[in-house]
């Protein structure tokens, strides 16, 4: 049985909706805070052992989210979005203020760390399919592709504004200081939660009656035989293989090679937010791209193109003119992929979708780090980030071959 939205009034725009509005208040709040704690954690790891066992202590989080996350997928689309998503930052938030009253009266050893950083990879692997199941619960279907946008907007700022906000809280209080502001803004987003008004879908009752396993083989049977999501899922994966690498490990490589320091790079990768920022800003506000698969594909495509390019140039303002159109272009595309699997979606499956496409992003192409500085070492930046760029090509390339992703639309 499908799943749709019982019938409603007329709603106004996303942007002036109470129930968005607060959705996207504890969105941030929570984008904010988890931000907040990657800076605490990582700077109690650096000052409590050696370089490696920090790295390590920061990639434990990455385990449990990459094996757990299909079935936090399963469990948003049993339990209900928001109680998953509620849970989640309540967890967040004991567990943050606990070890911030530890930090407090002594020094918290890796192993303690460390279980912090598992703790949190189990919350993320049921958070984020959540987070991507709640939109249809709160807005009509017509104004799904703005909240997607405002959602990404929301993100970009928590990025931007989280780091600053713990440096300046390990400056001025520690680390415990840091974790007792992340934990502050976990707990703001829980009134927040609380006081949605979700709406209620139909169909779902037939979904509760199979076991967890067999939700996840049905959901999974739904994605490989949607026309729209199936292809989808393959652009997701291509662009975020070929694109993480170079931003995450590759432009600290370049800039090391043309001597812009950290300075340098922290100005790349604010073009680049600026240009992501933008491209969410113009769909939150607009609503609406026309002819929005072919939008993505030919975005994607560009966007490739400049993520070649930015290894050639030698100047840091081109550099950052360049970030900043790959944050346009990647930023446009990234949007209108999560605006498509929010309209094309079934609400009934959309948690476990939106964990498939969480575990692309997030589980899958962070692989590529290691392979991306390995290789880099080996022929050079500009060889890499030329095979990276083709990647992102391949993906927008082969969106824009298949025709249904190419003639998909956002609805009016």
């Amino acid at each position: 049985m499908t799943a749709v939205l019982t019938a409603a009034a007329p709603a106004r725009p996303a942007h002036r909706d109470p129930q968005v509005l607060r959705w996207l208040g504890a969105f941030t709040a929570s984008t904010l805070g988890d931000s907040v704690y990657h800076l605490a954690l990582s700077w109690a790891a650096v000052r409590g052992g050696t370089p490696a066992e920090a790295g390590l202590v920061m990639a434990v989080s990455a385990v449990p989210r990459a094996l757990l996350m299909l079935g936090g997928g399963v469990i948003a689309d049993r339990l209900g979005p928001r109680r998953v998503v509620l849970a989640s930052d309540t967890v967040r938030c004991v567990v943050v203020l606990g070890v911030a009253a530890l930090v407090l009266v002594t020094s918290p050893t890796l192993w303690v760390l460390a279980g912090v950083a598992l703790v949190f990879g189990v919350v993320d692997a049921l958070f984020m399919p959540a987070v991507g199941a709640l939109p249809p619960r709160i807005a009509p279907h017509d104004q799904l592709a703005r909240v997607q946008g405002l959602r990404g907007l929301a993100y970009r700022s928590g990025a931007v504004l989280g780091a600053p906000l713990g440096g300046l809280a390990v400056a001025l209080g520690g680390p415990g200081a840091a974790f007792a502001v992340a934990g502050a803004l976990f707990a703001l987003s829980l009134p927040l939660l609380l006081a949605l008004r979700l709406r209620p879908l139909t169909g779902e009752a037939a979904k509760e009656n199979g076991t967890a396993y067999g939700d996840l083989v049905d959901g999974l049977r739904y994605l490989r035989g949607h026309r729209v999501l199936g292809p989808l899922m393959i652009v997701i994966a291509l662009s975020d293989l070929g694109f993480v690498g170079p931003l995450n490990v590759g432009l600290a490589l370049l800039s090391d090679q043309r001597g812009w320091g950290a300075s340098g790079i922290g100005w790349v990768l604010a073009g680049f937010g600026v240009g992501a920022g933008s491209a969410s800003l113009l769909l939150g506000v607009k609503g609406r791209v026309p002819r929005a698969g072919a939008v993505l594909g030919w975005t994607m495509t560009l966007g490739a193109v400049s993520i070649g390019a930015l290894a050639f140039v030698p100047r840091l303002p081109v550099a950052v003119a360049v970030a900043l159109a790959i944050g346009l272009l990647a930023g446009l595309s990234g949007a209108l992929c999560g605006a498509l699997v929010q309209t094309e979606c079934d609400p009934a499956y959309l948690g476990r979708v939106s964990a498939v496409s969480s575990l692309v992003s997030l589980g899958l192409a962070p692989l590529t780090y290691p392979l991306t500085g390995a290789a880099i070492g080996l022929w050079g930046v500009g060889p890499v980030f030329t095979v990276s760029a083709a990647i992102c090509a391949l993906a927008g390339v082969y969106g824009l071959a298949v025709r249904t992703v190419r003639r998909a639309e956002l609805p009016r």
